[in-house]
């Protein structure tokens, strides 16, 4: 072969090379009264492995909405969403496959593996290293409502089409292949596109894909779609057009996230900077155009802006529709130039972002306040949380989750990590950590390395280590750590000045890493606000002496410009002058932590019980909105009906545990004084100590354990009324809970053991809830107590097991009329003990009580509810009870309302005053109403 001849076929090689390994030629109708598409797929596939492969894995994830029991289906269950399992089964949607045939058109064998939306399809012949296969897929896509994922269906009659065809797996040495579980994260080679679509003429066809040629065909569109080395084709159907181009000389950009406070040129300009900013930081983006969409955002929004209403924004015009834009076009242009796998490297994709998000806010809006123009109302200038910066969101809400030791190390698989981490605490500690990669290398060396790994990767899989040798590359700084301590380990960071010596005109500085990672610090010398001298640290395991020079140092401080996402910054100042390394601030209401004072808070209180009426009184705690080690509250209250001073107090320790299924332990001492009756109070002492286990290799799992250790000590006003009343008394109690909380199985165990001095009580309670498949709901709750000796008087019932309505001589209960007999008070119902409805006799049972209590749903939230148990009393025989009714469960456990139908009394509402005998559930207290809401977020 002559010389000319071989550089055109090597040329050929790598220009064969360099396109698509896959290809996609799909033939689409929609028929929108059916919800349905009609598609017939030729799929080219390409073996690229070394592997002589038999079967070729299709992911089919329009079919991972077909059932209630898809892995898509319980990531829904176990994030609390129901829409999804009560929906109608021809809302969800669904694959129907058709055929499948190879070139030659002979059926080949297919299957669906464990997970209903993965194919597996038999090859004819096996498939060689760098050869390709050619097959024609025929099915139907059932599309499911959009409000599930914000894509399918929508509910004004158009459609959002995204993981809506057969996409082939990635094969690497093994198949690349799992199920959808709604977290965007469908992993695919690069592919060739080839659309042609048929829809009806009513409807408008948007995507980021060239438009080759468009017909019309009676009342249908027949519009043909091409795109090279995508790995996704997203396409939008409205019957009314949403989305407007911006041009820029880089790129068009598509979208439908507009503003209309926002005028056409202003948003062009603002997506422009977005446009030149992220080429001037990446390089050039690989397409001509990108759409981006109002349902990208929102499953992914700028968080506290989503949180906003409309007609209300501290922010000035156009920044909220500035950082919608870049936070989505960031994400777009990251995702389509690096192929990472979305599944396992995805933090690299959320550290480049949200760096690159900070580091556009400091160059467009560097005075930006995370609460906007509210910091300048004035009844919250005083507080620190006026002072954040916009940027200051990313370490605070990931040190949220390192302070319920929730977080989880950045290559823990995206769908192992919680809905919190998921959505914001990873991509925003990963982002954190490039701002301390930034300070420790120098802000040049990193964005070079960043825009080097564009520039060498465009287009091609790619690994963060392709990224770690870049970056070693650029320096001669160590950066082994932050791969394998920062990312690679779930640690949090926490340094303190340990000593400081002074030698000569030096300090020695001895700096402790309190945290079981190797990690460098920064090291600054302050005088007054003034930075005289900055060092970093190498990394350091324990320990590490530092001399620095003296001159001019009033204070050290470590990490002064906060640039390291500690998880505890009030450790981090040493005063060489003075008393307290931080002074002391008191402020009114609850406020962000500030690491340079020791913060005191106090705030007004209100609450109401029927013997002290309304009380008001003033709150003295330490606690910020963030956790803390150590918690203290104290609370004096003046109660206008009883006119005495009342309240209550806490201290109480949490160490928590990163690695051992031990989490937490817990001890502390709480006390209160209320009245208990009119003119009658108690005091109630009580240390305890909590040791709380859970899965800590699968946070995702509710599973959790406790035990709980205290000693209750109860000293009453003698009522002159009760001359057999125990006024004082200690209860020493032992506790182990089982919980394992799910929308679809719900099981809470709990075996509780209580000593006195004249008795001794052990108790057993299980509490079921399922869900079944057709909707129907049952609840069982089981009860079992018994007393191993009990030397308490017979006519005295105070410590007795109760029926319907427990003593609580605990006073752990929230009653708000705990002494009342009769009256709307005497109705609160507590399912504790017993846990009946109905006041039957015997009431109480001083030897032995067992229950079980059950409903089930009749219509949504509207329940049959029976209970039966048997009651025993020393001296009498054993009694059979039961009742029944129908129970109204607007807020499950929250709000509820009871009313019986027929017991041991008959039936009830023909017995008089039946009003008297409906029973009801209302909480009241802020922080147990926080937890219906807050559930979900974790």
């Amino acid at each position: 072969m002559r010389p000319g001849w071989k550089y055109i076929v090597f040329f050929f090689i790598g220009c064969v090379t360099l396109s698509a390994q896959q290809s996609t030629r799909i033939e689409a109708t929609l028929v929108p009264e059916q919800n349905t598409i009609e598609i017939r797929q030729e799929i080219t596939f390409t073996n690229t492995s070394s592997t002589i492969l038999s079967e070729i894995y299709l992911h089919d994830w329009a079919n991972s909405f077909a059932t209630k029991t898809t892995p898509l289906a319980k990531r829904f269950a176990e994030n609390y969403s129901s829409a999804f399992h009560f929906e109608k089964n021809k809302e969800r949607g669904n694959t129907r496959i058709h055929s499948i045939t190879s070139q030659t058109n002979a059926p080949l064998t297919w299957e669906r593996g464990d997970a209903i939306d993965i194919l597996k399809v038999i090859l004819e012949n096996p498939l060689a290293p760098n050869e390709s296969v050619n097959f024609t897929a025929m099915y139907t896509v059932t599309l499911p409502k959009a409000k599930f994922t914000r894509y399918g269906a929508a509910k004004n009659g158009d459609f959002k089409l995204k993981y809506w065809y057969l996409s082939p797996a990635v094969y690497d040495s093994e198949w690349q292949v799992y199920s959808n579980k709604n977290i965007d994260d469908l992993y695919t080679k690069p592919t060739d596109f080839e659309i042609t679509f048929t829809y009806p003429s009513n409807f408008k066809l948007t995507s980021e894909f060239s438009s080759v040629a468009s017909e019309e065909l009676l009342e249908n569109t027949r519009t043909k779609l091409s795109a090279e080395k995508r790995t996704k084709a997203i396409l939008h159907f409205e019957q009314i057009n949403s989305f407007e181009s911006i041009e820029t000389d880089k790129l068009t950009v598509v979208s439908n996230l507009i503003d209309k406070d926002v005028a056409n040129p202003v948003r062009a300009l603002l997506t422009d900077r977005i446009v030149h900013f992220l080429d001037d930081k990446l390089g050039p983006y690989p397409f001509d155009s990108m759409l981006i969409s109002e349902s990208d955002y929102k499953s992914s929004p700028v968080y506290g802006l989503n949180q906003l209403p409309d007609f209300l924004s501290p922010f000035p015009d156009g920044f909220e529709y500035d950082m919608q834009h870049l936070k989505t076009i960031t994400r777009n242009y990251i995702e389509q130039t690096l192929l990472l796998h979305p599944r396992e490297d995805y933090w690299l994709t959320g550290a480049i972002q949200i760096y690159l998000m900070m580091e556009y806010v400091n160059a467009y809006y560097p005075k930006m306040k995370i609460i906007g123009n509210l910091s300048n109302f004035w009844i919250i200038r005083w507080s620190h949380a006026s002072e954040l910066e916009f940027n200051d969101q990313y370490p605070f809400l990931y040190r949220n989750m390192a302070r319920r030791n929730l977080h989880q190390s950045l290559v823990t698989p995206k769908d192992s990590l919680v809905k919190f981490n998921k959505n914001i605490a990873s991509d925003y500690y990963a982002g954190d950590g490039f701002i301390y990669l930034s300070d420790y290398l120098g802000k040049e060396t990193l964005e070079k390395s960043i825009k080097q790994l564009f520039s060498e990767k465009s287009l091609q899989e790619v690994t963060s280590k392709d990224f770690q040798k870049i970056l070693e590359d650029n320096t001669t700084l160590p950066v082994n750590w932050f791969f394998e301590e920062y990312v690679g380990k779930r640690t949090v960071l926490d340094f303190k000045i340990k000593n400081v010596e002074k030698k000569d005109d030096s300090l020695v500085v001895t700096i402790k890493n309190k945290e079981n990672n190797v990690m460098p610090v920064s090291l600054y010398g302050l005088n007054k606000d003034e930075v005289v001298y900055k060092t970093w640290t190498k990394p350091v395991d324990s320990l590490i002496t530092v001399t620095v020079p003296a001159q001019n140092i009033r204070k050290l401080t470590l990490n002064y410009d906060a640039r390291i996402p500690e998880i505890n910054q009030r450790n981090n100042y040493k005063n060489l002058k003075g008393i307290l390394n931080r002074p002391v601030q008191f402020r009114l209401f609850q406020d962000v932590e500030d690491p340079t004072y020791n913060q005191l808070f106090f705030m007004p209180i209100f609450e109401y019980n029927l013997y002290d009426g309304l009380t008001t009184g003033v709150k003295l705690y330490n606690k910020t909105f963030l956790n803390k080690e150590l918690d203290y509250k104290l609370e004096p209250q003046f109660g206008f009906r009883s006119k005495t001073i009342i309240g209550s107090g806490s201290i109480s320790y949490t160490e928590q545990f990163d690695t051992e299924s031990l989490y937490a332990t817990r001890i502390g001492i709480s006390g209160n004084r209320y009245s208990y009756n009119d003119g009658l109070f108690y005091k109630r002492i009580s240390p305890f100590m909590t040791f709380a286990f859970r899965n800590n290799d699968d946070l995702r799992d509710n599973e959790k354990q406790f035990i709980n250790v205290r000693n209750i000590n109860v000293f009453r006003d003698e009522n002159p009324n009760d001359p057999n009343q125990d006024p004082n008394y200690s209860v020493f109690n032992m506790q182990y809970v089982y919980s394992n909380p799910n929308l679809i199985n719900y099981f809470r165990g709990e075996v509780d053991y209580e000593l006195s001095s004249k008795f001794s009580k052990l108790s057993v309670e299980f509490t079921y809830r399922k869900l079944f498949l057709n909707n129907r709901q049952l609840n069982v709750r089981a009860f079992a107590g018994v007393f191993l000796f009990n030397d308490t008087r017979e006519d005295n019932d105070f410590f007795s097991f109760a029926l319907d309505r427990p003593t609580d001589y605990l006073f752990e209960y929230n009653y708000y009329g705990r002494s009342e007999d009769q009256g709307l008070f005497s109705q609160q119902l507590i399912v504790a003990e017993g846990g009946f409805k109905s006041q039957l006799e015997p009431a109480f049972a001083n030897s032995f009580i067992t229950t079980i209590n059950a409903s089930t749903n009749i219509w949504k939230w509207i329940y049959a509810y029976g209970d039966i148990g048997l009651v025993h009393n020393k001296g009498n025989a054993v009694k059979t009870v039961y009742d029944s009714g129908v129970r109204l469960s607007l807020v499950a456990d929250y709000f509820e309302l009871y009313f019986p139908m027929y017991s041991n009394l008959g039936f009830e509402p023909g017995l008089p005053n039946y009003e008297e005998r409906i029973r009801f559930i209302v909480t009241l207290s802020p922080s147990t109403l926080l937890r219906l809401f807050t559930r979900e977020w974790y």
